[in-house]
């Protein structure tokens, strides 16, 4: 079973009571996500809301259950003030990079964005960089993968499985590229 450190079970509460409010109020996703730059509804603070909200049930279940999964490791090995430092620079940074491209290249394409899953790669990247060896068993098929080797899995999956082509992976790759970087930094510097 499950164990919850802390700030991520903190992470957790937060993204219910606000999936809850979504549905009690769903005129509140329209504040909460984070819109296209240059649109009438983009505001800055959504670059930080966006991360709470999500698009149903199987959005919040999928991403409460990775980040319960590999969050609280990370959250030990930091401590509370590193990892809540990291998830919220992956999260905004996903954001910042999705909004970026697609104002800069994708102008007019790209619709509102929600969900955990930016700041989730940056978890699961960071995961794969911190405990590259460590085996993790899969639910299906059930075989044993190096956490190094998971990252790229779940993310070649997710990017496979989008037929709808409303899976948001500019995100994906922002928050896995700025846990990258951090990771990095952090490596590099002895942090």
């Amino acid at each position: 079973m499950f164990s919850f450190t802390p700030l991520v079970r903190t992470l957790i509460i937060i993204n219910v009571a606000v999936f809850v409010l979504q549905n009690v109020a769903p005129v509140a996703t329209v504040y909460l996500s984070l819109w296209p730059m240059g649109t009438s509804y983009f505001q800055p603070y959504q670059f930080f809301t966006y991360m709470f909200a999500h698009g149903g049930f199987g959005h919040i279940f999928f991403n409460m259950l990775a980040l319960a999964s590999f969050a609280p490791i990370l959250e030990t090995h930091w401590g509370e003030k590193k990892f809540l430092f990291f998830y919220m620079a992956t999260g905004i940074g996903a954001g910042v990079i999705y909004g970026v491209v697609n104002y800069f290249f994708f102008p007019g394409h790209a619709g509102p964005m929600l969900g955990a899953s930016g700041a989730l790669y940056g978890v699961l990247m960071a995961f794969g960089m911190v405990f590259p060896n460590l085996e993790i068993m899969l639910l299906f098929p059930p075989i044993p993968i190096k956490a190094k080797y998971m990252v790229f899995l779940i993310g070649g999956l997710t990017y496979l499985t989008d037929s709808t082509g409303t899976v948001a992976h500019l995100a994906h790759f922002g928050g896995a590229f700025v846990a990258f970087v951090l990771i990095s930094y952090w490596k590099r510097t002895g942090q």
